[in-house]
């Protein structure tokens, strides 16, 4: 709005430089694209992000299985983890030696997390797997996917903001710093005569 009003004000005013219209522009340039282009980049980033990450967990609930494991022993129970990638990040995760099936149907064991407090041999947990019984991460569900999608649009949409007003910037701060060259030759013209008496007669 105040690139429109500069515009505006200084459409017919006799003082008016070359410069201040310029910058006038730059500003109402500056904030069209922000106002136009970056909800437009952050939207095709978040779609696209959306599409791709829609892709992988439909890949990813195709490809692991989810399991039943027994603990064999309980290892190193301090200090208790919580697993990254759950939803609240607090749930309490403690390393054991667990047993289970493979969905091939061989018998695996290995040193894998488990959502016990307390672990004691018994013990039953569930588990993912790969298709050959490879303990692999939770796969991703659709709201996070959809939440990660929007969080990248909107980190787009505010770095082509971000650009759009740091070039702004850069435009006008290259200007004043021609102004400022331009009033130093002027004053290097007239300086050696200021002040002198008959100047200019």
């Amino acid at each position: 709005m105040r690139a429109i009003r500069g515009l505006w004000r200084w459409r017919h005013n006799p003082l008016r430089r070359t410069t201040d219209l310029a910058e006038a522009w730059v500003a109402l340039a500056a904030l069209l694209l922000i106002l136009v282009v970056a909800p437009v980049a952050g939207s095709l980033v978040g779609a696209v992000s959306e599409h791709a990450l829609q892709r992988s967990v439909q890949e990813q609930h195709q490809s692991r299985r989810q399991v039943t494991a027994t603990v064999v022993r309980a290892l190193d129970r301090n200090p208790l983890e919580a697993e990254p990638d759950s939803a609240s990040g607090r749930d309490v995760r403690s390393r054991v030696l667990a047993g289970w099936t493979a969905p091939d149907g061989t018998e695996r064991h290995g040193s894998v997390m488990a959502g016990l407090k307390t672990p004691h041999a018994g013990d039953h947990f569930t588990l993912w797997t790969d298709r050959h019984g490879g303990v692999v991460a939770r796969p991703m569900d659709s709201a996070t996917a959809t939440t990660h999608a929007v969080l990248a649009g909107l980190g787009t949409a505010l770095l082509a903001a971000g650009l759009v007003e740091g070039g702004r910037r850069l435009v006008v701060w290259r200007m004043v710093r021609r102004r400022y060259a331009r009033w130093d030759q002027a004053w290097d013209r007239a300086g050696p005569d200021w002040g002198r008496t008959g100047t200019g007669s």
